[in-house]
């Protein structure tokens, strides 16, 4: 239907595809761990939402300029890793509230919509994202296809949905694994900056990434 084979075979390899450590995964532990499940759905739904800006952009043809343009790759790759890198500042400088009460401070929480705008972000400012949907999805498309447009988004909708499950699900299960292992505040605040540190590499790592 609409030019789409091997259905299953994409499901699975879509599945695996997002259970590879990056950015995304990162974020998502760090705000369930720190704030609860909630805050890492929040970054979930923000990280889906970047998903979608790929996909209709692939599909309209918009990202085939980041793997032709080495200008334009080059823009948005230095745009995202300084995004992540910004980022990951903000984690090592992160702080216990409350700090002058001794007995239970917490990390300063962030509100939700600024959560779901850093996994949006984080997301749609990572050109290798785009070039992966350009490179994927495809494969699963008939060539003679007579709309193949459709076919990208539906697979892409495909591809986000199943990733939201298993984004939603690693929210719960960090959030959980958090409460139940009791982490105190000032364990917490280290793990955050941990995390900082990790979004540092990445961001560095993006920055020297090239186009292919």
């Amino acid at each position: 239907m609409f030019g789409i084979h091997d259905l299953t075979l994409f499901i699975i390899s879509g599945l695996l595809l997002n259970i590879m450590p990056g950015p995304d995964n990162l974020l998502i532990m760090t705000r369930s761990a720190a704030q609860g499940w909630r805050a890492g759905s929040a970054a979930a739904l923000g990280i889906g939402t970047g998903t979608m800006v790929h996909v209709l952009a692939a599909a309209l043809g918009l990202s085939a300029v980041l793997s032709t343009s080495a200008a334009a790759f080059t823009v948005v790759k230095w745009v995202g890793a300084a995004y992540i890198v910004y980022m990951g500042i903000g984690m090592l400088r992160a702080k216990l509230r409350g700090e002058e009460v001794a007995e239970a401070p917490a990390v300063q929480p962030l509100a939700w919509r600024k959560i779901y705008l850093q996994g949006l972000l984080t997301n749609v400012l990572n050109p290798k994202v785009a070039l992966f949907f350009l490179a994927f999805v495809p494969q699963f498309i008939h060539t003679d296809s007579s709309n193949k447009p459709l076919a990208f988004i539906i697979l892409g909708a495909i591809f986000n949905f199943n990733g939201m499950l298993y984004c939603h699900g690693l929210a719960l299960f960090t959030a959980f694994a958090s409460a139940r292992l009791n982490i105190k505040p000032l364990v917490s605040l280290w793990l955050n900056r941990t995390m900082g540190g990790l979004f540092l590499a990445l961001g560095v790592r993006l920055a020297l990434s090239e186009q292919n």
